[in-house]
C-alpha cells in the first residue's frame, strides 16, 4: 500500500492519500484513536490527557493498573465480554505505581487473547534511573 502526504505545513491539516482508497486527513485518523492512560499521579494523567486531546485523540485515564484491568473488562485474569465502548488503540502506563506496576500490567495483558495485541507504552516521570531499570 503506497501512501503520500500533502498539506500546507500545518500539522493538523496534513492529508494522507492511499493508492486505491479514499483520502483521509490525519485528524480523521486520530479521532478514531482511543488511548487508555494509566498513572497514579493526577498531574501526570492530566498532562497525558491534554497532550493527546490536543491532537483529537480520545483518552480514558485511570489511576491504577487494577482500575485499567477493570475498564478493559478483565476479571481474575480473563477478559470479559468485549465492550466496544472501551476498545483501545494503545495503552500508555506509568512504570512505578503502588500495587501493580506498569510492567506487571503489561505481562498480564499479554496473557489475555483479546488484549495481547494492543500496543503498550511504559513510561516514568521518575528521575531515579535505578528505580526504573
Amino acid at each position: 500500500m503506497a501512501a503520500e502526504m500533502s498539506g500546507d505545513g500545518n500539522e493538523n491539516d496534513e492529508t494522507i492519500a492511499y493508492s486505491g482508497s479514499a483520502t483521509r486527513t490525519v485528524v480523521d485518523c486520530l479521532e478514531s484513536f482511543h488511548v487508555l492512560a494509566v498513572d497514579d499521579c493526577l498531574i501526570d494523567r492530566k498532562v497525558i490527557e491534554r497532550l493527546l486531546r490536543t491532537d483529537s485523540v480520545q483518552v480514558t485515564a485511570v489511576e491504577s493498573a487494577t482500575r485499567a484491568l477493570e475498564v478493559l473488562g478483565v476479571n481474575e485474569g480473563k477478559a470479559a465480554s468485549h465492550n466496544e465502548e472501551f476498545k483501545f488503540s494503545m495503552i500508555i502506563t506509568d512504570y512505578c505505581m503502588p500495587g501493580m506496576t506498569g510492567y506487571d500490567l503489561l505481562k498480564k495483558l499479554k496473557e489475555i487473547k483479546g488484549l495481547k495485541d494492543i500496543p503498550v507504552v511504559i513510561m516514568s516521570s521518575e528521575n531515579v534511573p535505578h528505580r526504573v531499570q
